[in-house]
C-alpha cells in the first residue's frame, strides 16, 4: 500500500487541482490512501480537501492549529497505513501514472528514495520564465531525483528517520539521508510552478537558501551525499553565453539575496 501526504498550509487556491489529478491517478499495486494535513490555515484548506471524500481512497483530513511543515509532515506519516510514504505539495499536480511508478519502482527490501521528474508551467511573469529556465539547467535541477514538490521513500528508506525535524528543507533532509546510488527518479511527470515576480523570487530563494545552512548545522556529515555535479566558471559561462536573459534573471536575484537578509522562517512566496 501506499501513503500520499500532503502538507497544506492556506492553500485553498491549489489543492483543488492537486486533489483532482490525485483522484485521477492509475490504479496502484496494493492500492493508496490519501491523508491532506492543513496546518495554521486562515482559509479553507481542510474544507477543500473533504470535499474530496468518496472521490479518494481512505481520505483522511488533519487539522493542526499551527502552521508548520514538519510537524504536518510528522502528524501525516504517523496516521499513514502505507509502506511506501509519498510526500507531495499541495500546489503540485502529478500526472496520472506518478503513483503507480513509484509504488513499483520503490517495491524493494533495501532502503530507497525515489522521484517523479518535474516540469515548471509557463510562468506568467517574462522574469521567472526566464529565471525559470536558466534554474533547470544548473546541476541541482537536473539532478536525479531533486525532491522539490515530491519526493517518496519505502519502509526501509522511512526507518532511516524519526519525526522530521523543524528545519525548512524538509525535501533536503530525507533526500541526503539516501546516497546518490540509493535514488531513484521515474520519467512519469507532474507539474511544479515556480513564484511568480523578482520579490516571491528573492524571498524563496533566501528561504532555500536558510534552509541549507539549517541542515549544514543540524547535520553537516549529510551535506556531503548530495552527489550534484559542481558548476564551476566554464560551465557557467558556456549556460550565460547560451541564454544571456536567463543568466541576468538568476544572477539579479542571486545577487539581491546577497544585499539584504528577509525574516526567518517558512515563506511560499506567492
Amino acid at each position: 500500500m501506499l501513503s500520499l501526504i500532503i502538507p497544506a498550509s492556506n492553500e485553498e487556491a491549489w489543492l483543488g487541482a492537486c486533489l483532482a489529478a490525485v483522484a485521477g491517478s492509475e490504479p496502484v499495486p496494493g492500492g493508496f490512501e490519501v491523508i491532506v494535513v492543513a496546518n495554521g490555515c486562515r482559509d479553507a484548506t481542510a474544507e477543500v480537501a473533504r470535499g474530496f471524500k468518496g472521490r479518494l481512497p481512505g481520505l483522511q483530513v488533519l487539522e493542526l492549529a499551527e502552521g508548520s511543515k514538519p510537524l504536518a509532515l510528522t502528524a501525516g506519516d504517523r496516521a499513514a497505513c502505507g509502506a511506501v510514504r509519498v510526500y507531495l505539495d499541495a500546489d503540485c499536480v502529478i500526472s496520472p501514472s506518478v503513483l503507480a511508478a513509484l509504488a513499483r519502482v520503490l517495491d524493494r527490501r533495501e532502503p530507497l528514495y525515489g522521484g517523479a521528474t518535474p516540469v515548471i508551467p509557463r510562468a506568467k511573469s517574462s522574469l521567472t520564465r526566464a529565471y525559470a529556465r536558466f534554474w533547470q539547467e544548473l546541476p541541482f535541477a537536473r539532478s536525479v531525483a531533486p525532491g522539490y514538490g515530491l519526493y517518496a521513500v519505502n519502509a526501509a528508506g522511512r526507518a532511516r528517520w524519526g519525526d522530521f525535524p523543524q528545519i525548512i528543507s524538509d525535501d533536503s533532509f530525507v533526500r541526503l539521508q539516501f546516497l546518490p546510488e540509493e535514488r531513484v527518479q521515474v520519467s512519469d511527470s507532474y507539474l511544479w510552478p515556480m513564484v511568480e515576480g523578482f520579490s516571491a523570487l528573492v524571498r524563496t530563494r533566501r528561504r532555500q537558501d536558510r534552509g541549507v545552512a539549517e541542515l549544514a548545522a543540524l547535520q553537516p556529515e549529510l551535506i556531503a551525499r548530495e552527489g550534484k555535479a559542481r558548476l564551476g566558471l566554464p560551465a557557467l559561462g558556456r549556460l550565460a553565453l547560451r541564454d544571456p536573459l536567463g543568466f541576468a534573471a538568476y544572477a539579479a536575484v542571486s545577487v539581491a539575496v546577497r544585499l539584504k537578509r528577509g525574516a526567518a522562517g517558512f515563506t511560499r512566496g506567492r
